[in-house]
């Protein structure tokens, strides 16, 4: 089901409304923001130079540190009266990231996200049970909006006490689940231990998960643990929260909301574009925003772009699932290894589950990469089957990563489960 008529207009159609929505953010940022308007003096230029999409090259990167030097509200383009909501990001690496919303701003949000509702043919007559947290992060408010908006029974569980959100869904007759990855496959192993019967209890037919990185072994567990579409979702708060991207069940990748969003692929180390089909760093340039309009944002996320039509009818560019972070990247004696790859591997081997850390340390002048890894429910925890394992794991992670990790396997239900996003990496180097 495609909500809005733009998800499927002419390429012609979809960037000259791009280009219209741009200049229109060039010069509100260029007239508004003190910042913006020193970084377009440093580079000699004013918003009458951007005559095209191309243009916006001309344009310096929005990081993620001149959000927090610009604390609480430096950046904002509209008066405070004017803002009617207002999300924060962890602070946990330095002064959080602060982000406004006008009134228009949130009927954005609120569409987009209805978009990505009807990618999984989200009606009034659904009953959405949204395990994502409430508060500051804009997970929880983000998709119960949208959820009401549509008509649909909204059920605000948030994150955190497993059997009671259990009962709830069994109780409520949900048929829509909202939840990070990890914790949907965390309500699964709790809700099996009721039998292998278990989905019987429950009427779920969709969910919507983001907000961590996953590979295609963990979407796939997660759709079969419930049997369920799984629908992916990306978002980031500075440019909006969740909605920027979602998945559908035709094709392959995430449609981005492009009319709203501007994306571009950039080489993470020197800022060059590159092409369609290029892997690279996301960036994002708000095309609609009032409050805190962004101008070429680097996430961080590393993706590919793709620009042909879906058959799902969508024309709007698809982004691939993110593959990793380029500041989350672990470098192991030289050799570059995104976690998503490692659960990739950890994903494609029968006898282990998909619960695991990565524990990286530095042991002299070497790095040291240790995997601990939950076995198979099904699988004897004894000396001779736990050997056979850990050298067939040791044998595909040297053979498809180039790295030589010592494997350390433990019972199942061992390592601590996370109500939200779940910890995969202990870096002991930092």
């Amino acid at each position: 089901m495609i909500f809005s008529k733009i998800e499927s207009a002419p390429r012609e159609e979809i960037e000259k409304l791009q280009l219209k929505r741009l200049k229109e953010v060039v010069n509100r940022i260029y007239n508004l923001s003190p910042f913006y308007k020193d970084k377009f003096d440093e580079l000699n230029i004013t918003p009458d130079d951007i005559k095209s999409l191309k243009d916006i090259e001309k344009l310096s990167f929005t990081k993620k540190k001149d959000l927090r030097d610009n604390y609480p509200f430096g950046l904002f383009t509209v008066p405070m009266s004017e803002v009617v909501r207002i999300h924060s990001s962890s602070g946990t690496t330095g002064k959080p990231t602060v982000v406004g919303y006008t009134t228009h701003d949130m009927n954005v949000w609120n569409e987009v996200m209805m978009r990505v509702y009807a990618m999984g043919d989200v009606t009034s007559k659904d009953v959405v049970h949204n395990a994502y947290g409430y508060g500051l992060f804009t997970g929880g408010l983000g998709f119960h909006e949208a959820a009401q908006k549509l008509g649909a029974t909204i059920v605000p569980a948030s994150g955190g006490f497993t059997e009671r959100q259990l009962m709830l869904m069994r109780d409520f007759g949900a048929t829509v689940l909202c939840a990070t990855p990890s914790f949907a496959l965390h309500l699964a192993e709790v809700a099996r231990r009721e039998g292998p019967e278990f989905r019987k209890d429950y009427k779920l037919k969709v969910g919507f998960f983001g907000a961590e990185p996953t590979s295609e072994g963990l979407r796939k567990e997660v759709a079969d643990a419930w049997q369920i579409e799984y629908i992916e979702i990306y978002g980031l708060s500075e440019i909006i929260g969740p909605g920027v991207s979602g998945s559908c069940s035709k094709g392959i990748g995430l449609h981005i909301n492009e009319d709203h969003f501007y994306p571009e692929i950039i080489d993470p180390k020197t800022g060059e574009v590159l092409p369609y089909g290029e892997e690279g760093e996301l960036v994002i340039t708000t095309l609609t925003k009032q409050a805190l309009p962004i101008i070429r944002y680097r996430t961080g996320d590393i993706t590919r772009l793709h620009k042909e039509p879906c058959s799902c009818g969508r024309t709007f560019i698809r982004m691939e699932s993110v593959k990793g972070r380029a500041d989350d990247m672990l470098i192991i004696n030289g050799v570059n290894v995104y976690p998503s790859q490692i659960e990739h591997v950890i994903a494609n081997y029968d006898d282990v589950s998909l619960n695991y850390q990565i524990v990286a340390e530095k042991k002299g002048y070497l790095d040291k990469l240790e995997l601990i890894i939950e076995t198979d429910e099904n699988i004897p925890f004894n000396e001779k089957e736990l050997t056979r394992i850990k050298k067939e794991l040791q044998h595909l992670f040297l053979n498809n990563l180039y790295i030589n990790a010592a494997i350390n396997l433990v019972k199942p239900n061992t390592i601590q489960r996370s109500m939200g996003k779940a910890q995969r990496i202990i870096d002991k180097r930092k």
